[in-house]
């Protein structure tokens, strides 16, 4: 079975991680959702709500949606996975994605990293974006899946 892990915080889930997962799942059998937990970061959402709404998107076998603090390379060695799938935006993401993927390899050079493009239509959207037009009262009306736009509607009192 081929896996790959697309780790981040997903804080929220946004149409855009919704694309690469279910693209992802056209080159792999199954994709682990690995939430990042970076206690450096007050999340919006806890982590039970965000594993929560991942899993209504996927509520299949084919996608896994797990935690895991520390190094990516050292979670990806104990989920045995030798592949990461990591998806890019703009130019900005590339020159991150690049310095962390040459970094993972270096930690542990069986582990590949694979980009994917973000769709057109979602090449703007990010979680901090879509929080921040949210929390001031505007629309996350396909930026994010539905149940996700009701949780943050809920969150900041609308």
């Amino acid at each position: 079975m081929s896996v790959a892990i697309y780790p981040g915080s997903f804080d929220p889930l946004t149409c855009g991680h919704v694309s690469i997962i279910e693209r992802g799942l056209r080159i792999f059998d199954k994709v682990i959702v690995g939430i990042a937990i970076n206690i450096q970061k007050v999340p919006l959402l806890t982590l039970e709500e965000r594993v929560a709404l991942i899993q209504q998107s996927f509520p299949g076998d084919e996608v896994e949606v797990d935690s895991f603090e520390g190094l990516l390379v050292d979670y990806a060695r104990r989920r045995n996975c030798t592949v990461l799938l990591r998806g890019l935006r703009a130019v900005s993401d590339f020159e991150y994605e690049l310095q962390m993927a040459n970094m993972n390899r270096k930690l542990d050079d069986t582990i590949e990293t694979m980009f994917m493009m973000t769709e057109e239509s979602h090449f703007y959207v990010s979680s901090r974006l879509v929080k921040e037009v949210a929390r001031f009262g505007g629309k996350v009306e396909g930026l994010v899946p539905k149940h996700v736009e009701a949780k943050l509607n809920e969150k900041f009192g609308r």
